[in-house]
């Protein structure tokens, strides 16, 4: 057993995420578990880019309302909520435009050997996409 001390809150690199957001490291799955956990708190309109996970994500809102969307489907999400994306689901995730939210990010790194990216990240969420998605809160 291990007590591991806190890390210290990050804002989220503007390469990945429109507007701002931090996070904070919970687990980063020491070998040979592969489990990624963070903290992640999105000011109101802030959202990831297009991104998919080579082991799939669940995402688990604590605070405030956001959105998860893919090509097909707008999920609202509030506190309680759990979105799963599978394995190469390409989505992105952020706030509602007038809310902020707060969510556990869970996914696991691939094994090693199978030469995977753990998270391929794609173009920014533009405006229009992102309004076209808050049009269904």
């Amino acid at each position: 057993m291990e007590r591991i001390p806190a890390t210290s809150t990050t804002k989220a690199t503007a390469d990945w995420f429109t507007g701002d957001v931090y996070y904070d490291v919970i687990a980063r799955g020491e070998e040979p578990s592969r489990i990624r956990v963070n903290t992640v708190r999105f000011t109101p309109g802030a959202r990831t880019a297009w991104h998919h996970h080579a082991c799939g994500q669940t995402l688990h809102v604590t605070d405030g309302v956001g959105l998860v969307v893919t090509a097909d489907e707008v999920i609202v999400m509030r506190p309680g909520d759990t979105v799963w994306t599978p394995p190469g689901e390409r989505h992105w995730h952020g706030a509602a435009p007038a809310d902020f939210m707060t969510h556990l990010a869970m996914w696991e790194a691939p094994d090693p050997a199978a030469g995977l990216a753990e998270t391929t990240w794609g173009d920014h969420v533009t405006d229009a996409e992102y309004d076209a998605a808050a049009a269904s809160l």
